[in-house]
């Protein structure tokens, strides 16, 4: 409008009968602005706002914030709202536009995925509210310096929380494990139904009763599952925004879970240059909240890890077989060979199952078309070392260490799905 002012006084230097029009759109400006100062501004009525959040973050999954408005004024407003979200998300351009009827409400959502682990900080929510004159518009702040901390990914725990009871598994994605004998851990002789191992007869009790009775036998309970988390340089590399250790530590806290739900003892470590973060396996109630806690204060510099020392700790502090999750990361055939002898040294006596990813980005140079000379050499050099993954998974098998090649986007389901064939298989 100022613009279009000062446009009419250039032509009324040329057309002298606009002048007088121009004052009169200068004076129509200035009333019409006063009335909006005073509509938004000489009234006790205003706008109440409040920013609601989860009480913590699940890391790499997609979390909601909710936003409500209210409007005490007596006519209708054009709100613009500014949530200042943590520097985390690096969000310069927020900014929604509602509009408020006459003493009416309105909510709404949007969603924000953390990337690490920590403390997030909110800003101010501002509200700019304009009146239909569209002049003036009035700032009001809410919701101050709100904490939000972030922690493995929680979200993943309560999908897959009943997974560990679930016989029809394939609608997860995992694999139908066949069942090989079973554990020697006898449960009850019951009636036989159609569908029991006939193998599983007990005579005795055929004869007392006069009818067919089975022997019924369960899993293993109570056995030791520890999760150890290589915490050092290998383990930076990032994937969709995630580094590979956060995945570990967001499959580690879903698989310990699924542990307790069998019936096992859950713990971890981590380790780099020392061992650090310890959780004790054990079944009680306390038991999830402090491999939680322990989860989210996992810090690292990504120092080279020391396999010396995992295995010292193991073999002082770990003094019964139990089942050892490594994630870890190995990109190269000398890379595992300089950590073999260690590894050797754990699966003498425990259960030692290596986890470490396949390179995803290299999966896509080698599906790609090759144009040129260059693309072939890169092709060549990707499936070289896609080639050494596949390689690291047979000289483990070697020595009786299981592996697990995955994915990061499919390591909580391929960990799960490792741990539930052992189980089967009864080899702990």
């Amino acid at each position: 409008m100022l613009l279009g002012i000062i446009a009419g006084f250039v032509l009324a230097y040329f057309f002298p009968g606009l002048y007088k029009v121009c004052w009169l759109l200068v004076l129509l400006l200035v009333t019409f602005t006063g009335v909006d100062i005073l509509l938004l501004f000489a009234t006790k009525q205003d706008i109440k706002a409040s920013r609601n959040t989860p009480e913590k973050f699940s890391n790499g999954d997609e979390n909601e914030i909710s936003v409500k408005l209210k409007n005490h004024y007596s006519f209708s407003v054009l709100a613009k709202v500014i949530d200042e979200i943590p520097f985390q998300f690096q969000v310069r351009n927020f900014e929604i536009n509602r509009k408020l009827e006459a003493n009416g409400k309105d909510h709404f959502s949007y969603k924000l995925r953390p990337t690490e682990r920590g403390e997030y900080f909110f800003g101010n929510l501002n509200v700019y509210i304009s009146s239909p004159l569209r002049l003036i518009s009035r700032r009001f702040t809410f919701a101050n310096n709100q904490m939000v901390p972030t922690y493995p990914s929680y979200i993943q725990l309560r999908k897959y929380d009943l997974m560990a009871f679930s016989n029809n598994l394939l609608q997860y994605g995992l694999k139908r494990i066949r069942r090989i004998g079973h554990t020697m851990e006898f449960e009850q002789i019951k009636e036989y139904v159609q569908g029991d191992d006939i193998r599983t007869l007990n005579w005795k009790a055929t004869a007392k009763r006069n009818q067919l009775m089975v022997n019924q036998f369960q899993d293993e309970k109570s056995q030791t599952v520890y999760m150890v988390i290589d915490k050092g340089r290998v383990m930076k590399m990032p994937f969709n925004g995630l580094s590979l250790l956060d995945y570990a530590i967001n499959s580690s806290l879903v698989l310990s879970n699924v542990i307790l739900k069998k019936g096992d003892k859950a713990g971890l470590f981590s380790f780099s240059k020392k061992v650090e973060n310890r959780v004790i396996a054990e079944r009680r109630q306390s038991q999830m909240n402090l491999i939680l806690e322990n989860l989210y204060n996992i810090k690292t510099n990504f120092f080279e890890s020391d396999y010396s020392r995992l295995y010292v700790d193991i073999k002082k502090n770990i003094n019964h077989r139990s089942l050892i999750l490594l994630y870890t990361n190995f990109e190269t055939v000398d890379g595992l060979h300089r950590q073999l002898p260690y590894l050797k040294g754990i699966a003498k006596n425990h259960l030692l199952v290596v986890v470490f990813f396949s390179n995803t980005e290299l999966n896509d140079l080698i599906n790609k078309k090759a144009t040129t000379i260059q693309d072939v050499y890169d092709q060549t050099i990707a499936e070289k070392f896609a080639f050494e993954k596949r390689l690291i998974v047979n000289e483990l098998k070697k020595y009786g260490i299981y592996s697990v090649l995955t994915q990061p986007e499919n390591l909580t389901l391929d960990t799960i799905n490792k741990y539930l064939e052992i189980k089967a298989r009864g080899i702990l």
